[in-house]
This record gives structure tokens, sequence and C-alpha cells, in this order.
């Protein structure tokens, strides 16, 4: 976390804490919004539809080499990206999140495990932190959704953001980011994006029932024939569980958009 000057005020956290329906455990920031979710007989378990759209980059990677992919989270929610690249999949992962209370519910509340060899998560300012120089070049999946208590819009959403976020990748890594709220602008954002990566690296899916836009943009622009991903979410879906099939069909390039 970026010290504080004694001229600085200290940072407003909101409250943190969680709701239940039986089979699932909700993290809320004090409002209803929902930030985050964990099945509670399942844990690794990616609960929310936009949760699963954020691991669409496995489409773009041999299967067989994830385990020896890193994956980094801006923003650690109720940690379900966190504990799936790490417990499900077995990658090197790095979190940051900025709310000491909420890396504490994870803890706490989430099943959030204790860091590791292989699991880093870390208080900071993500905008900050992303600039330094041992994650440069160095995230095969980066992971981005970072909203405040009112989830109005993302927190970091300016093309310098996006260009540091784009300097963290391998060749062949990929960013995906949500991109949700009643302030937030779509266009805009993708715009943003678009120009931080370049137009024919940028993909979007189609906006889940709730509203969450998720969108995927590559280091190096890829593209490949239907067949290819189709076989490759049968592959994702068969290791892993997620609904990879269902991507195949809402998933598509900028240059494709209406």
């Amino acid at each position: 976390m970026s010290k504080q000057s004694p001229s600085q005020p200290e940072p407003f956290w909101p409250e943190v804490n969680f709701s239940e329906d039986g089979s699932c455990r909700y993290l809320h920031l004090g409002t209803e919004w929902v930030q985050g979710a964990m099945r509670l007989k399942d844990p690794l378990k990616l609960e929310l539809e936009y949760i699963q759209r954020m691991m669409a980059w496995l489409l773009f990677v041999e299967p067989d080499s994830v385990p020896e992919r890193h994956a980094m989270q801006l923003g650690l929610g109720a940690g379900s990206l966190t504990r799936f690249t790490y417990g499900k999949l077995g990658m090197l992962t790095s979190c940051i999140e900025f709310n000491p209370q909420v890396y504490m519910a994870c803890r706490q509340w989430f099943r959030l495990p204790d860091n590791n060899e292989k699991l880093n998560v870390m208080l900071g300012d993500a905008g900050e932190e992303i600039r330094q120089p041992e994650w440069q070049g160095a995230i095969d999946a980066l992971q981005v959704d970072l909203y405040d208590e009112e989830a109005a819009a993302p927190v970091l959403d300016d093309p310098d953001f996006y260009r540091d976020c784009r300097a963290l990748l391998t060749p062949e890594g990929c960013m995906t980011v949500n991109l949700f709220g009643r302030d937030s602008s779509y266009e805009d954002s993708l715009t943003r994006i678009a120009e931080a990566f370049g137009p024919a690296a940028v993909w979007a899916f189609k906006p889940t029932r709730e509203g969450n836009t998720v969108v995927l943009a590559q280091r190096t622009p890829l593209r490949f024939e239907r067949a290819l991903l189709e076989a490759r979410a049968l592959d994702i879906q068969n290791r892993w569980g997620l609904p990879a099939g269902r991507w195949v069909k809402v998933l598509r390039p900028l240059a494709e958009q209406p």
C-alpha cells in the first residue's frame, strides 16, 4: 500500500460484510451490490457468470501449459479468481487488493489460503504496483475487476492504466477486464483498451443478464479458426468445469462487433 504522508487523510474503508442464501456466500461493501460470491460446498467453483468469463484467456493457450503460467488479479473481491487459478489450475498466482478489510474478509470468510511459494496476495495500489520492474512481461493472465463500494464505474479506466496492464503481459499473455456500473461507459472503456492494446488485439463478450461485459485484450493479436476455439472450449469444460462452449458463441473480435 502506498505510504501516507502526515498531511494526507487516511483512506476511507467502506464496511465489509457478507450475506448467504444457503448455497452461496456473497461479499458486500456496505451496500446491496455483490462484490463476489463463493459456493459454500465448493469454494473453487466460479459461481458468477461474468467471473467465469474472466477465464476466457484459456481459449488462447495450450491447456497443458496452464500450470506453468502466472496469473495476476487486480482486485480481490471474494477471492474467486485467486482461489481458482491457484487451487484449481495450479498456477503461480499474484493478487493486488487496496482495501485491507477485503483482504481480511477473504482470509476469514472466503477460504483464501495463506500466502506461499505459489500464492502472493498483497495489499497495495494496483495502479502503482503494476509499474514495478519485477512484473513487467511476467504475467500470462491478467484479470482486472476494480470497483468501489458503489460499483458505479471502474476505479482505474484510463489509457495509461491499460498501457501499464499491457506491459505486464508475456507475448502470449491476455488481459480480461470486467466493465460494469451505472456511471461507466462501455464504449469509452473499449476505446481506451483498444488505444492501449491495438484494435486487432481486443475481443468482447455480449453483456451478461446482470449487465457485466467482459473484454479480453491480447499482448500479441491472435486469430484462431472457430473449430480450434470450439475444441479448446470442450477441453476447458472437461478439465475444469467451465462453460467455455458458451464463450465461443458470445465472444467476438472488436472488428466484428456491431
